[in-house]
């Protein structure tokens, strides 16, 4: 069984490409956000997107693995939850994690 996971794209009013994920993020669907993180970073012709994690409420290594391709190119948003999850992951070296 799959974990909820719902993922929107769209732009904030400075023009920065935003892709937003909502729920939960494990091996059931790290595939699906691999794939919208891909697609973000095409869709934002190559230069630095935000991905929201603000609405996540777990967060597994399959989802850290899909997020490492990446980390030259995003900047996260993320809540007191999800942020020691990412600095322990070593991204807070890697990339910006905003807190929310």
């Amino acid at each position: 069984m799959s974990a909820a996971l719902t993922l929107a794209t769209g732009r904030r009013s400075d023009g920065a490409f935003v892709l937003t994920a909502t729920g939960e993020i494990d091996m059931s669907n790290a595939d699906a956000f691999a794939t919208a993180l891909a697609g973000a970073h095409r869709d934002a012709d190559g230069a630095p997107f935000v991905v929201d994690l603000t609405g996540v409420a777990y967060l597994d290594s399959a989802g850290l693995a899909a997020l490492l391709p990446h980390v030259e190119h995003v900047h996260l948003l993320a809540t007191p939850l999800i942020g020691p999850v990412l600095t322990i992951a070593g991204l807070a070296e890697l990339t910006t994690i905003h807190d929310q």
